[in-house]
């Protein structure tokens, strides 16, 4: 079957590897893929504590830029 499908994250583990060493190996490679980010983007329901998280870390930045503008416009006076 042809296509341009997703490749599945997957590795080799030889025979004198640890399964610890092996877990990360996998770790590293779903992170670099960012199949663990985009699947919480996917996600159609967001719980209240995500939503409470997303509202806090939005309000910070939108402070932290009112900040950098007051500062800036200050340096020009």
């Amino acid at each position: 079957m042809k296509g341009g499908g997703v490749k599945m994250p997957g590795i080799i583990v030889k025979p004198n590897e640890s399964f610890e060493e092996a877990y990360r190996k996998f770790k590293k490679q779903t992170d670099r893929n960012l199949i663990v980010t985009e699947k919480r983007a996917r996600k159609f329901f967001e719980t209240g504590t995500e939503k409470r998280k997303k509202q806090k870390i939005a309000a910070k930045k939108k402070m932290l830029k009112k900040l950098y503008m007051l500062r800036r416009y200050e340096s020009r006076l």
